[in-house]
């Protein structure tokens, strides 16, 4: 599963914590191991080494990128941070939802920033995985890699591609509703499969695809998601838990994940769909709490509501946010004026974490609630939702 214990980087770019924050990471952690269903290792692919990584020594930051929302300046962003992880990442390839972020994130790449090559670079993903999803029967951090396959199957006109993931889905589809531990229980889960479902409705016409996943969303939704705050815990074994501050944990990636699943499954789901209206009153909802907690930095800490305990900005959540956001006025749903000042300053953060050779740094390792890591902390999960949030900068940009 998509949760683990943080991983703390090395010495030397270890970010200072105070008592407090010590104190409020070690309750949040011993919670994490008696926590029912939290108490797994991490997985193989979750240790994986060609994730990512914290450097010991903090190198020089770019100087050739520029915050102006033009065209060309996002994508020659998009294109510096792509290549650097194709390069880094690429040997140590595989299906978890880890690397399936990635591969998301590839898929989006605009042909001005040479999205083809990003494109064929996937294709050859699908061929060693003779486009098979992860071995896990109906769970969604195995499914995420089916997204890719989708998407290269409309781009390269091969249904092939994606006939091992439809006859695995309609397999999964007919695992019965656990009544004490819904499908999805977790909130990254809300990235990982649904907007696969919403793809192989619109793919293949078939609306079983989308009933299915209307019907495990809104469980989620309702065991998750908070109406007074809207914003969704991680997992139900964070209903309880508080910040050193007192406030409720709400982890910025998690809810990232969810944000970023709300707008690809709203671009997939027609808008005569039934319930539509329900997503995009969500999605709303969640926008404007969102904005409300952006930092002067036009990033967001670990932590959404105690921003004060955490030293850095969390840049796979502020990515995936920034994502939501473009896509949420390209397609209309928000407000322009309203929210491109939100992503004008987003972007400019994100910026500002991109090293010299394309790194994109202040990235949580894996984990399942707000933890420690460095400034160069880098992961490809995080580099996929920065490239998703420049391919919608992209598509706002001048």
């Amino acid at each position: 599963m998509a949760s683990d214990i943080v991983g703390v980087p090395g010495s030397k770019s270890r970010s200072v914590l105070s008592k407090t924050a010590i104190s409020r990471t070690a309750c949040i952690l011993l919670m994490m191991l008696a926590a029912p269903g939290m108490r797994a290792q991490k997985t193989k692919n979750e240790v994986n080494p060609w994730l990512g990584s914290s450097l010991e020594s903090v190198p020089p930051l770019a100087h050739d990128l520029s915050a102006e929302l033009k065209k060309k300046d996002v994508a020659y962003a998009i294109r510096k941070v792509a290549a650097w992880q194709l390069k880094a990442a690429q040997p140590g390839f595989d299906q978890d939802w880890t690397f399936a972020a990635l591969y998301i994130g590839f898929m989006s790449v605009p042909d001005a920033a040479s999205g083809k090559q990003f494109k064929e670079a996937m294709r050859e993903v699908g061929k060693k995985f003779q486009w098979e999803l992860g071995p896990r029967q109906g769970h969604a951090d195995d499914q995420a890699i089916g997204q890719t396959y989708l998407e290269l199957s409309r781009v390269y006109h091969d249904p092939t591609m994606i006939a091992p993931t439809k006859a695995r889905i309609d397999a999964a589809m007919k695992i019965a509703d656990n009544p004490d531990k819904p499908l999805w229980w977790w909130c990254d889960a809300l990235f990982m499969a649904p907007p696969l479902f919403a793809e192989l409705s619109r793919e293949t016409g078939d609306k079983a695809y989308l009933s299915f996943m209307d019907h495990e969303w809104w469980i989620t939704s309702q065991r998750l998601y908070s109406p007074e705050d809207h914003l969704f815990f991680r997992d139900g074994s964070f209903l309880q838990s508080r910040e050193a501050n007192g406030s409720k944990v709400f982890w910025s990636r998690g809810n990232g994940w969810v944000f970023a699943g709300l707008a690809r499954v709203l671009s997939e789901m027609p808008a005569d769909y039934p319930s539509r209206p329900r997503y995009v009153a969500q999605f709303r909802e969640m926008a404007e709490k969102i904005a409300s907690l952006q930092e002067n930095d036009g990033l967001w800490r670990a932590g959404l509501l105690d921003e004060k305990a955490y030293k850095l900005p969390e840049n796979s959540g502020s990515s995936f946010f920034t994502y939501g956001f473009a896509y949420g006025i390209s397609s209309g749903i928000l407000e322009r004026g309203k929210y491109e000042p939100v992503v004008a300053r987003a972007w400019n953060g994100l910026l500002g974490h991109i090293y010299e050779d394309g790194r994109l740094g202040s990235v949580q390792p894996v984990g399942a609630a707000p933890g420690a890591f460095g400034p160069t902390s880098s992961y490809v999960f995080g580099t996929g939702a920065f490239l998703l949030a420049g391919s919608e900068v992209y598509r706002l940009a001048r």
